[in-house]
């Protein structure tokens, strides 16, 4: 992918994924589309709510500059937080339990990475790092999206340590929406990846700069 290019397919994807419908109606200027509509039995249907998303209005780009200009982000800043009790009793005793911390050797060896040196790219206190290697701390959500960015991840394997940590995907959130963009196109060059994130005002991953 072009460099000239890059920030506009961002866009593109943002408007084709982002459902916070909620958000999205409450741009000035935006149409509410039909949502109900005559079947071809005669009877009234409901459109699927993605007719909501920005990529079906005729001015979606400007909508889309309109929606950037109040963005800020207010995703949680810690970088992990500390297991349950009964998740530690789980992981102690379900020796097949799939746990980020018994998964991320194996993740981060299929980009070339090891938990030594994906942790220097991360901007986390070591000690904190090691114990959620060692999986006495879980990650955030940011920490491992931070972790996919850094260590240039597989979707596929982002998306496997989402689960351990039992996070999921989550379209109508602005941070998901980019990093889903920026993992999947494998935008990994530091310069173009935080130029997405500030794009989108993102600041708040524990990304070492």
């Amino acid at each position: 992918m072009e460099d000239v290019n890059y920030l506009r397919a961002l866009d593109e994807h943002f408007c084709a994924h982002y459902s916070d419908y909620v958000k999205i109606a409450a741009i000035e200027g935006y149409v509410m589309p039909e949502v109900l509509y005559v079947a071809r039995d005669g009877n009234i249907a409901r459109r699927d709510s993605s007719c909501m998303r920005l990529v079906y209005q005729s001015n979606a780009q400007e909508l889309l500059a309109r929606f950037k200009e109040g963005l800020i982000d207010t995703d949680f800043t810690f970088s992990f937080r500390f297991p349950k009790v009964r998740e530690r009793l789980k992981d102690v005793f379900n020796r097949k339990r799939k746990t980020f911390a018994r998964m991320l050797p194996g993740v981060l060896a299929h980009s070339g990475e090891t938990t030594d040196s994906a942790g220097e790219k991360l901007d986390i206190e070591p000690k904190f790092w090691a114990k959620m290697v060692k999986g006495t701390l879980y990650p955030e959500k940011g920490t491992v999206i931070a972790l996919a960015l850094v260590s240039r991840m597989q979707f596929d394997d982002f998306c496997a340590l989402l689960g351990a940590c039992n996070f999921t995907f989550d379209s109508a959130n602005v941070r998901d929406v980019v990093a889903e963009y920026l993992i999947v196109q494998k935008i990994f060059n530091p310069e173009m990846r935080d130029a997405c994130l500030a794009e989108y005002k993102i600041d708040t991953l524990p990304i070492k700069r």
